[in-house]
């Protein structure tokens, strides 16, 4: 094994040693080639000196979804409850977050206060979950701003984007058929 496939395993511990959960920064970014269309999603974690960088991407979907699906992939790659200063341009995914709009969305049954479905409630199902069994701080910052992290994050998701032969986004293609939300989950 190289040193650099063992540093990634060692990134986030299997448990933490003291009484406060760990501290991890994570970076996510999403977007998609025209919007819908080819997407990508991107996060990179940041555990002291250690880093991991995750990438992907979907043949058809939304910059909101890549957006969503970024900070999924994120808490999802943590092995242990972690505290996690997750840092978005994504007003979409920040905002609703920070102002607790999926909580009241799914106690509604996905339904908005104003009237109409909430848009991608499988993700944020998703995001909800991993919100539980993480402590996160949903941090917005400008996209394009020359923030390092996010200028790599924007990089990994549009190569992402590009690839050939790129997975279904089940949850979008499956509802631009349905017109419903509530379809196959992308993470299990």
């Amino acid at each position: 094994m190289t040193h650099a496939r063992k540093a990634q395993r060692r990134l986030l511990p299997e448990s933490a040693t003291d009484r406060s959960p760990v501290t991890v920064i994570a970076y996510t970014d999403g977007g998609c080639i025209g919007n819908p269309g080819p997407g990508g999603y991107a996060a990179i974690l940041i555990y002291g000196r250690h880093r991991k960088q995750l990438s992907g991407g979907f043949r058809l979907t939304t910059n909101n979804r890549m957006e969503l699906v970024a900070a999924i992939t994120a808490l999802s790659a943590l092995k242990s409850s972690c505290h996690v200063r997750l840092h978005t341009d994504s007003q979409y995914v920040a905002e609703a977050m920070t102002k607790g709009w999926p909580y009241q969305w799914k106690a509604k049954g996905w339904k908005r206060p104003k009237g109409g479905k909430a848009l991608n409630p499988d993700l944020w199902e998703k995001l909800l979950r991993m919100c539980e069994k993480h402590e996160v701080e949903f941090n917005w910052i400008r996209g394009h701003a020359g923030n390092r992290e996010n200028e790599r994050c924007d990089s990994l998701s549009m190569r992402a984007a590009r690839r050939r032969n790129l997975p279904v986004d089940n949850g979008y293609e499956a509802d631009t058929e349905t017109d419903n939300h509530n379809t196959i989950p992308m993470f299990d």
